[in-house]
């Protein structure tokens, strides 16, 4: 009986000490804590370091008893619980533990994992512009099935009402730079993914485009339809039109469906590679299909317009076009848009 009657005192303990965990970490959530401050204080119950990973971003966290962050290098891993979310697991927790874990070690990860969870759902993983780049290809791609790309979006801080746009971009500048100029006040996400930038964003500045940067915008809709859209404005750009809506190519976005051969074997996509090699003619063409007259082209040059007169009467001749007339304007405004196309 007396030894029943122990075993009884220390089950009853435990319990207490259980809900007691329970109710400290629910303490936690109603305030709305951060990661780091879930990771403090759980290093100071469990009297041991205590860390926080998320997988998508691989953002970690270790902090010490003391408050303060855990040194390098790491003790061994006493006890571990993933972190889950939708039925995913999305990271881990985890205490260190010198010797063997203790008793409510298991309450208290399980507890910490829930809490993690949880503040991931409602603040994203990180307060920062730069996004993994595996979930923004999630978000993106045109295999992912709606689910997976809502959790991606979620994961990135994305509420589920919010619109989300796709800006492709080419830049000289660091992408975390310019996702914050393009949305400075509403969530923003930027990564670099194969050959391009890509930029997700509630709203889109295009005046806030910074110099030196091209952009290619798709519109609001279907992340992975926006992106293809944003990929397709991008190859439009040019020094004179860095920034690029796909809404506002109307029944141009049809060039870039147009198959390469197709477009290189066109007499007057070929005739605009011959003059490609001398750039003042290549600007001056540029210049008058994009100003539609002469002399706002030559104010666009800063030249006389008797200059650009010359200049283009002779492109005219190699392009075997006339272009004072108005369809010649327009097959070498095409025959220019379809070559630089092709360099894309």
């Amino acid at each position: 009986m007396e030894a029943l009657a122990e075993r009884l005192s220390q089950l009853d303990a435990q319990v207490e000490g259980a809900i007691r965990v329970v109710m400290f970490y629910d303490t936690l959530m109603r305030r709305r804590v951060d990661l780091p401050a879930l990771a403090r204080a759980s290093a100071g119950l469990a009297e041991c370091v205590a860390g926080i990973r998320l997988h998508g971003t691989g953002q970690s966290i270790r902090m010490s008893p003391d408050g303060r962050e855990a040194p390098a290098p790491r003790h061994p891993v006493s006890a571990t619980t993933p972190i889950t979310l939708d039925e995913e697991e999305i990271g881990t927790v985890w205490l260190e533990r010198p010797g063997p874990p203790v008793p409510l070690d298991d309450v208290l990860l399980d507890r910490l994992a829930i809490a993690a969870a949880a503040v991931v759902e409602r603040y994203g993983p990180a307060r920062t512009t730069m996004a993994d780049p595996a979930l923004v290809e999630l978000v993106i791609s045109a295999d992912s099935d709606e689910a997976a790309r809502a959790r991606a979006l979620r994961l990135l801080g994305f509420a589920a009402d919010l619109p989300v746009h796709v800006v492709a971009v080419r830049s000289p500048l660091p992408l975390d730079q310019v996702g914050r100029l393009l949305c400075p006040t509403r969530p923003v996400k930027a990564a670099p993914l194969a050959d391009v930038g890509v930029i997700l964003a509630t709203t889109v500045d295009r005046a806030r485009v910074p110099a030196g940067v091209r952009a290619g915008i798709g519109a609001a809709e279907s992340p992975d339809r926006s992106w293809r859209e944003a990929r397709t404005a991008l190859r439009f750009t040019t020094a004179r039109r860095p920034v690029v809506h796909h809404d506002a190519l109307g029944a141009l976005a049809l060039l870039a469906q147009l198959p390469r051969n197709a477009a290189r074997d066109n007499a007057d996509v070929a005739a605009i590679a011959r003059i490609a090699g001398n750039p003042a003619d290549l600007e001056t063409l540029d210049a008058y299909c994009a100003a539609g007259s002469l002399r706002r082209a030559a104010d666009l040059l800063h030249l006389h317009h008797s200059s650009v007169a010359r200049r283009l009467e002779q492109i005219g001749k190699t392009l075997a076009i006339d272009l004072t007339e108005p369809a010649g304007l327009l097959r070498a405004a095409l025959a220019l848009t379809a070559w630089r196309l092709l360099s894309d």
